[in-house]
Order: C-alpha cells, then structure tokens, then sequence
C-alpha cells in the first residue's frame, strides 16, 4: 500500500496487542521487500500482485540449524545444470511454512548469495514441524535433496540485510503492542482484584513492581519507534538502532510477561487466562530474526566503534 517503516510499526503494534497469528510478516513485510528487488518487472509485479491480492503465502528460508540469521549461517546451495537450479541442505525456523504456497529461499552459488522461488509440494523436499513455546508461530525445518529452484535475479546479500533489518522493526513494533496489551490487563486486575478488604493495585510491593514494568513498556515503544522512524529517515545510525530494538523489545516482554503472571497470582496459571499466551509469544520472539542478545552485542559493537 506504500506505506513506510513508521505505519508498519503502528501495525504491527496493533497486531502484537491482539496476539495476530498470521504470516503477515513472512509475506508482507520480509518476502515482499525481497521481491522489490528483482530485476526483472514482470515478475516482480507478477509475485507482488500475487502478495497483494492475497493469493499466495510466502515463507523466507533464510537461517540453518544454529539459528543465527546471518548470511554465514545460511546451509542451503544452489547447483546450475544449464538453465536450471536446484537446491540441496537444509533449513530451519522458517516461520509458516507449512502454509505456505511458496518458498523464498537463499541459497549459496558460486557467486555469492541468491535467492529462489521453491514450490513446497515436491517431494524431493520434506517439512518438519518444530516445537516452540508459541506454537501459533509454526516453525519448521526444510530439508532440501535436488530441489527445482527458479532464480529470483537482482537479490543478493545487501537484499538479505535490508529485508531482514525491516522484518525485525516489525517485530520489535509487535513485541511493543504486546508489552503493552499484558500490561494493561495486569493494571486492570491490580484495580478490581481486592484481598483482605483492600485493592490489590493499592500495596506498595505491587506498586513498585508496576512502575518497573511501566519503564519496560515505554521502554520498548520507544525503541521500536525510534527504529522504525531511522529506517524511514535512512538515519546513519539506523543499524544501531534496529539492534537497540531487537533487543530492547524482545527482553521487555520477557520480563513484563513473567511479572504479569506472577501478579495476577493462581489464575494467570490457568489455560483460561490469556497471560500464558502473552508469555508464549514472547518467549518465543527471543530468537527469532536474531537472539536478543546477538543484538545486545551488535549494539555495544556499534557504539564502541563510533
């Protein structure tokens, strides 16, 4: 629709305080900013209207088993055989992939990074469910033995780092709404839970603990904003910024989702109580796109160095 890295991010906060359970941002965000790069326009508008339309899911096969998301970490190659391509190697923690109708994936050539369009209905591929704390997540592994590939020209590793750079703003802006959503169920039940006569939210125990968390929640907001707003900007620091998001975000609903559960006491140990889902999401979100504290250090790495 046009809009920037700053709409994205109020989007996406939306959809972490609602707990969105789609692949909005494998498709919509990662696999879309790939496909402005292709070179060839008619394909690229051919894929692009596809995203827009909603007629295809795209999964991004972007990491190996150790889950770095780096480049260095990418065990996938791709073989030429005149005009044609395949794949061998495998991949893992691809988000919504078993839904996916088709597959971005980056592979090794001999000329450095590339990426391809993969159909997931072959055989010659096989999906594996992996296990998360969110399962909503879908996560999976691909292993791939002689897999047809078309090549996706004008994507390389500058397409890699942009791509993944926005996919992560998005989900430190999803990781701000949800911060901000279990807050304000927390403050909720700290006014209208009473014990002994007295308010809950009125101990001063809990009244410290919600301030805490408070700083934690505009913490993170701030973060993904200010991220989001460097990218739009093409800020010089917006590297240095995206890593404060990853992490700051991620380590803020950590926190904020484990205290909301022990504030709400018995109940938030419930299935029926939305707290756990929260928690799942966020625990989840620690390493995806990037461990919370690969960021820390890419953060402290960048400072020093300016």
């Amino acid at each position: 629709i046009g809009g920037d890295a700053i709409l994205l991010e109020s989007l996406m906060e939306e959809a972490g305080k609602h707990l969105l359970c789609s692949p909005f941002i494998s498709t919509s965000v990662w696999a879309a900013r790939l496909l402005s790069d292709v070179s060839d326009a008619a394909l690229k508008e051919e894929l692009l209207g596809a995203i827009c339309s909603g007629d295809k899911i795209f999964a991004v096969v972007a990491t190996g088993e150790r889950g770095l998301w780096t480049a260095d970490d990418i065990a996938v190659s791709a073989s030429k055989n005149g005009e044609d391509w395949t794949l061998s190697g495998t991949a893992s923690y691809i988000v919504h992939a078993a839904g996916a109708d088709t597959l971005l994936v980056f592979a090794r050539t001999d000329s450095g990074l590339a990426a391809f369009l993969v159909d997931p209905s072959q055989s010659a591929l096989t999906i594996s469910r992996l296990k998360a704390n969110d399962p909503t997540l879908r996560l999976s592994k691909i292993d791939f033995s002689d897999v047809s590939a078309r090549h996706l020209p004008g994507i390389d590793a500058q397409s890699y780092s942009t791509a993944l750079d926005l996919a992560r703003v998005a989900l430190a802006g999803e990781h701000a709404g949800g911060v901000k959503r279990i807050f304000e169920i927390t403050m909720d039940y700290l006014r209208t839970r009473h014990q002994f006569g007295r308010q809950i939210g009125s101990y001063q125990s809990l009244k410290h603990m919600a301030a805490d968390m408070l700083v934690e929640v505009e913490s993170a907001t701030s973060a993904a904003q200010h991220a989001a707003r460097a990218i739009a900007t093409e800020a010089e620091d917006a590297q240095a910024l995206i890593n404060l998001a990853g992490f700051a975000c991620a380590d803020a609903y950590r926190d904020v989702s484990a205290e909301a559960i022990q504030m709400h006491g018995g109940i938030a140990y419930t299935w029926e109580h939305p707290a756990h889902l929260y928690w799942r999401r966020a625990r989840t979100g620690l390493w995806l796109f990037g461990s919370s504290d690969h960021h820390r250090e890419q953060y402290l790495a960048q400072l020093e160095a300016a």
